[in-house]
């Protein structure tokens, strides 16, 4: 075997030499060389996201060579390659025969050049087998069908309708959601890349800024100790000080959570600097000082010891301070309302008619240092104004607001979404993030990031499915492999200018065939053609270039962007910074910007920002930003980013259920459902667009889910089957169905890496959500939309402390979304009894039909185990209600179905 040609400076400069002059008729000349070996070559122009009003000219795109290192950056051999290599060949001096211009000129540009991430695809041996499964699975369930229809039961109508219809629609909904699972793929991070580009020792950090944005509602649901918490891993982040600024946006204009996160500015100088000496993690008090671990471990500073176990005395003070303020402000309030320290009225006295509010706690200067005389990253608290009469937009009206009040504070290029519960668990999550940020080569292209939630407190068998790992594990890694899962709301970096409507860069609609009309038509009436000019709308910014935008008159912009002329500025900025302006004249711009008449006669909510659209705005505002051309990227460290306290109970599980199944039910009768919003839309691609369908349209399944699992009880008491005779093909085919449906079940656990008993977890969750959240949520959320009915939905309050010891896993709360599943049960129960005892009293019973239908029963029963596992508590005491109900119910059944049991 050959031994392969080392990278010399010499060979390397061949090989630099030879391959300009094979594209020199193709490309542009490289950058002139340094003439000074300490000098070196610039970065390659990084493709960024165009802002509104930019004037810098777009990139043109990276020179692909064949020498040194950059040819094989496709290969997986390469992604795998440490930097050493480059390190090493420019550290051998004169003696070594290196140390030339050429290698070290080589070397900057190389290193310009490298990849940040890459792709890995899942094994052949693995995803090929599952997609021609799924396949084959479409197929027999088209066969199943078929014989379905074409073998009627006239003794039972009734039920051989309602079932097939009920199959085909549980058919129908697994093809939707089977659609983004075809392609799933993982990606690997070069952290060591990164920090040797953008963040060198003793260099100033290159990196850039990011704006972390916490939401918090009301302290009465969400706990302040969990805000405290959040906002402390933030600002313990390990990124450099100056470019982490943390905003926690107070949605109930509570004096509490002032208090509280003023309190937590004064931790902080003895917090911070604790996690950066001595590198733990988390950097969250609450769950660092609960893990139940050796914490000597691996710490091998002498002082580690004793100042964590001053640093744990502090936390408990701090804790103390906490709570005193939550019970003072527990207690009735003051006929005068709530006053400040200096006698000053609160301003958010009444939390529906108030002022904006803005406070900047700490600050990285020299008046905010830490114990240690070091700068902290800055903290502001912020609630926006609110008026009778105008709409506040839940969610995605206040981080709107916080994307313009930070825009004239900070304005960093990224933006880091967060919910208060919410804690940094990876204090380098953030970069793993700019990894796929700042890639030379597709970064440009990256909207957000979005990681996924891990939560804490979960029992050992996860009975509520809390970790939810089918969906995280199986379903988001499948999108990453179309354009990218979709925004979550919670624990994704977003890139601001994204948000601002702007394009990603090098789009060229022309160079790629429309794929409107899903596809079966190209002419479709001029549908697919360039908008018309006579429309500001969306898809004339599409449509306009840069350099037109640029010339625009600053009153179009005003018409999009607001009033505040130093915000539309900001906009400008595609590498941020805020406009230098005096604190007065800031300050008077914040207040503007958060008014609650501001987004008047603009296009925020509406093409600019989150999209107000229903509770799931979030997702919307995904579905917006791919159909302009970006992508996302799911990234999954090895140590989890972000982490939350999990719901553990079982109405608290079920009404955060109802919640996201409430917005996604709005979704779809709003006008963004993607079966009539933008169908002829190049830039969304089909697959995508399934999934967005599938995030709209899952609640809809509850309907045939809920009837069937009250056909087998039905099929018992009427001694009946949804079967007429079962002939040799259909039972072939069924046979046929279990085999191919529990392949490709099994390998779909072997790509995603799921076990087998989270993913029946999983299954049973579906079932259980399907008789109860989505059920309701079908209901409400079409009369909310038709009717304009708001229902009486009410949140569980939040009992989490931080401690976990499964307490909440048996405690019992009583929710009229109980009623449905434990309604299914108790039918299902009186079925089985009531088909024994009719065979029973039958002369001639028919042993082997009723075992069907027994197994029938019995099938859906496990599917609700957990759910009746839950209602036992600790003790296995059926609580009192369970009883009434299933009294009740006996009653009704008896009355109806008396000839059943005589």
């Amino acid at each position: 075997m050959m031994e392969p040609t080392r990278l010399t400076p010499e060979v390397l400069a061949a090989a630099a030499a030879r391959a300009d002059e094979e594209d020199a008729l193709d490309t542009p000349p490289a950058p002139r060389a340094p003439a000074s070996m300490t000098e070196e070559l610039p970065p390659l122009p990084r493709v960024s996201s165009p802002r509104l009003g930019s004037n810098s000219p777009r990139a043109a795109p990276a020179r692909k060579s064949n020498y040194g290192s950059i040819q094989p950056l496709n290969t997986p051999e390469y992604g795998r390659r440490d930097d050493s290599d480059l390190e090493g060949s420019e550290a051998e001096g004169p003696e070594g025969g290196g140390g030339s211009t050429v290698s070290e000129e080589f070397t900057s540009y190389d290193r310009a050049r490298l990849q940040l991430y890459r792709k890995v695809p899942v094994k052949a041996g693995l995803i090929n087998p599952y997609r021609f499964l799924v396949f084959l699975r479409l197929l027999v369930m088209l066969g199943f069908f078929f014989w379905r229809i074409t073998n009627p039961n006239n003794k039972a109508f009734g039920l051989w309708m309602t079932a097939v219809i009920c199959e085909i629609w549980i058919g129908l909904a697994w093809l939707i959601d089977q659609g983004p699972r075809l392609g799933p793929v993982n990606r690997e991070t070069f952290m060591d890349r990164l920090m040797q580009k953008y963040d060198r020792e003793n260099e100033d950090s290159k990196l850039r800024a990011v704006d972390f944005f916490i939401h918090s509602s009301d302290p009465e649901n969400d706990s302040p100790i969990l805000t405290c918490n959040a906002a402390l891993s933030v600002l313990a982040l390990d990124y450099p000080v100056e470019k982490v600024s943390c905003y926690v946006n107070d949605e109930g204009a509570s004096m509490l959570t002032f208090q509280v996160l003023t309190e937590t500015a004064s931790f902080a100088r003895d917090w911070v600097p604790f996690c950066k000496k001595f590198d733990i993690e988390p950097r969250a008090p609450e769950n660092y000082f609960a893990i139940k671990v050796d914490y000597t471990k691996d710490k091998k500073h002498p002082d580690f010891v004793k100042e964590r176990r001053a640093m744990k005395h502090h936390y408990e003070e701090f804790k103390v301070r906490i709570n005193a303020l939550v019970a003072k402000c527990a207690k009735q309030r003051p006929l005068e309302g709530w006053r400040v320290a200096d006698g000053t009225p609160w301003p958010g006295n009444n939390p529906q008619d108030h002022p904006g509010m803005i406070q900047i706690l700490l600050q990285p200067n020299v008046n905010a240092l830490d114990n240690e005389n070091n700068l902290l990253p800055r903290l502001v608290y912020l609630s926006r104004e609110k008026r009778p009469g105008y709409d506040t937009h839940r969610k995605a009206g206040a981080m709107n607001a916080l994307l313009r009040a930070s825009a004239l504070i900070t304005n960093a290029p990224y933006i880091c979404f967060m919910d208060c519960d919410t804690y940094v668990n990876n204090a380098n999550g953030v970069k793993e993030a700019m990894c796929f940020f700042e890639d030379p080569q597709k970064g440009g292209k990256v909207s957000y990031v979005q990681f996924p939630l891990r939560y804490d407190g979960v029992d050992p068998h996860d009975r509520y499915n809390n970790h939810n790992t089918a969906f995280y594990d199986i379903y988001l890694k499948g999108l990453d492999g179309i354009q990218g899962p979709i925004f979550l709301g919670n624990g994704t970096v977003f890139r601001r200018g994204s948000l601002y409507g702007a394009l990603p860069p090098q789009l060229d609609k022309r160079a790629k065939p429309k794929r409107g009309c899903l596809g079966l038509c190209c002419s479709c009436f001029g549908c697919c053609g360039p908008a018309r000019p006579n429309k500001t709308s969306e898809m004339d910014l599409e449509e306009q270039d840069q350099e037109e935008l640029q010339l625009m008159p600053f009153k179009w912009h005003t018409a999009r962007y607001g009033t505040c002329e130093n915000f539309v500025s900001s906009t400008f900025e595609t590498a941020g910074g805020a406009p230098v302006n005096s604190p007065r004249t800031t300050l008077s711009d914040v207040i503007l910007v958060i008014s609650c008449g501001y987004e008047e006669n603009t296009q925020w909510g509406k093409e600019i920002g989150w999209i107000y659209c229903s509770s799931a705005e979030h997702v919307v505002t995904g579905q917006k930003v791919h159909a302009r051309g970006w992508r996302s990227i799911y990234c999954l460290p090895k140590r989890p980013a972000f982490r939350r306290p999990a719901q553990i109970n079982l109405a608290d599980r079920l009404h955060a259920v109802l919640t996201e199944a409430l917005g996604a039910v709005e979704t779809y009768w709003s006008k963004y459902n993607v079966l009539w919003w933008r169908p002829c839309s190049s830039q969304l691609k089909r697959r995508q667009r399934l999934a967005y369908l599938n995030a709209a349209a899952y609640p809809m399944v509850a309907i045939p889910v809920s009837a069937y699992c009250v056909l087998p009880a039905i099929c018992l008491i009427t001694n009946q089957f949804i079967v007429g005779h079962v002939t040799n093909i259909g039972a072939g085919i069924f046979v046929a169905y279990a085999l191919v449906y529990g392949l490709s079940c099994w390998f779909e656990m072997r790509w995603s890496a799921v076990p087998l008993e989270e993913w029946w977890r999983a299954q049973q969750m579906w079932v259980i959500n399907c008789t109860s959240g989505y059920l309701a949520a079908v209901g409400q959320g079409s009369l909310r939309v038709f009717a304009g009915c708001e229902g009486a939905l009410k949140a569980a309050p939040h009992e989490h402390e931080g401690h976990y010891d499964y307490a909440e896993l048996y405690t019992f709360r009583w929710t009229w979304l109980l009623i449905t599943p434990l309604t299914v049960i108790l039918i299902n129960c009186f079925g089985v009894v009531a088909g024994l005892a009719k065979a029973v009293n039958n002369k001639n019973p028919e042993w082997g039909q009723l075992a069907v239908r027994l197994v029938y029963a019995i099938v859906v029963l496990t599917f609700m185990y957990p759910f009746a596992k839950g209602l036992m508590g600790r003790h296995r005491r059926v609580p009192t209600i369970v009883i009434v109900w299933c009294l009740m119910l006996a009653i009704i059944f008896s009355l109806l179905w008396v000839q059943v049991l005589f």
